[in-house]
């Protein structure tokens, strides 16, 4: 398959790529803070927030073939809010379960995943 394909196996494998590096990114950031004895969830917010800044450059120039737009902000910011506290609320519960934080994070990013690409998909859609 090829990567510049606009289909939807073109576009969810774009995803799925800008998605490893993104979550990389916020886990990277994560895990910095955390040696520096950042607090669990203040350090995942700031991890997301360097890595929204990422991907929504990626995402609308790489992922969907599209330019950033107002529109594209709203809808992609709106759909990270939702993430966010779903990711969030992972982070908490598996902290709650006596987790390590590094896991609990690697977790969060994970279990958000499938429900993130469902929502930007409707945002993206031409």
């Amino acid at each position: 398959m090829n990567l510049s394909d606009d289909s939807k196996r073109g576009q969810f494998l774009r995803f799925c790529i800008n998605g490893c590096v993104a979550v990389a990114i916020q886990y990277a950031v994560y895990w910095a803070l955390l040696q520096m004895n950042c607090e669990a969830n203040i350090a995942f917010t700031i991890g997301y927030v360097v890595s929204f800044c990422y991907n929504f450059i990626v995402t609308s120039y790489w992922t969907f073939h599209s330019r950033p737009s107002w529109k594209h902000l709203t809808g992609f910011g709106g759909s990270h809010v939702v993430n966010y506290l779903v990711q969030i609320a992972f982070l908490n519960t598996f902290l709650w379960l006596m987790l390590p934080k590094s896991i609990a994070g690697v977790l969060a990013m994970a279990c958000a995943v499938p429900i993130n690409f469902l929502i930007l998909k409707f945002v993206y859609k031409k």
